[in-house]
């Protein structure tokens, strides 16, 4: 049997999207061991409760590199939801509501606030006399991840499918997106694919070829060198 690494797995998911990823080591539910705790903005107790044990098992932790909850995304999520994204700024919202093909994209009146939270709330009630997604065993979550993933599931009004891709969409954007906006924290997942990040000037390796870049990440919010330093050997002067 051939073995896959996760930094294998999660470079193509980030290029065409995957199902959940089965990672029996992760816990059942996100623990605070190791994790530091967010604030949230938008998402109540009981929505954050299933995002972060969703986002636990959509990314996990390994032997090696930490998972989605620990990466902050559930923080990504939240900001995204309580900002301009969240409010539908940028969606067509006059209608008509039809049915749309696989091409036409999304289709439904709800702002991406409201469709994330009328799926959770409709999950919550159904399992509200059941066991909460949080306390169900990793196996458990994989099962009803998949389910939804698989379309079928009313969720007041949403699509069980709908609703799942643009969770895993948030997730796979808060894990490999900058820092500065709430996931990827220490810019984890940069480091595990081998990512520079944000650096603004390649300019004393650009006559270089072929040659791989092995320095630390650098996210947009920070300047890699602490400040402003004037090269001597670049014939220039200050205004």
């Amino acid at each position: 049997m051939v073995e896959i690494s996760r930094r294998t797995v999660l470079k193509a998911a980030s290029l065409v999207g995957v199902a959940v990823l089965p990672q029996s080591r992760a816990a059942a539910a996100p623990t605070s061991a190791g994790t530091q705790p967010i604030l949230y903005l938008f998402l109540n107790s009981e929505e954050a409760a299933f995002v972060e044990a969703a986002v636990s098992r959509l990314i996990p932790d390994d032997d090696q590199w930490p998972g989605a909850l620990k990466a902050g995304v559930p923080g990504y999520i939240d900001k995204q939801l309580a900002g301009a994204w969240g409010a539908g700024e940028r969606l067509y919202r006059s209608g008509p509501w039809r049915p749309g093909t696989p091409s036409q994209g999304y289709q439904l009146p709800f702002t991406p606030a409201e469709l994330f939270r009328t799926s959770l709330a409709a999950i919550n009630k159904e399992l509200a006399h059941a066991t909460p997604f949080a306390r169900m065993s990793s196996e458990q979550q994989d099962a009803y991840l998949t389910h939804l993933e698989k379309g079928g599931k009313d969720l007041g009004g949403v699509p069980s499918d709908v609703f799942f891709t643009h969770l895993w969409e948030s997730t796979l954007e808060g894990f490999f997106s900058d820092p500065v906006y709430g996931g990827n924290r220490d810019m984890a997942a940069w480091r595990m694919i081998g990512f520079p990040g944000a650096y603004a000037s390649y300019y004393d390796v650009v006559d270089r070829h072929g040659i791989k870049i092995d320095r630390a990440p650098t996210s947009i919010g920070e300047d890699p060198h602490g400040g402003i330093h004037i090269n001597p050997g670049i014939p220039a002067r200050e205004p």
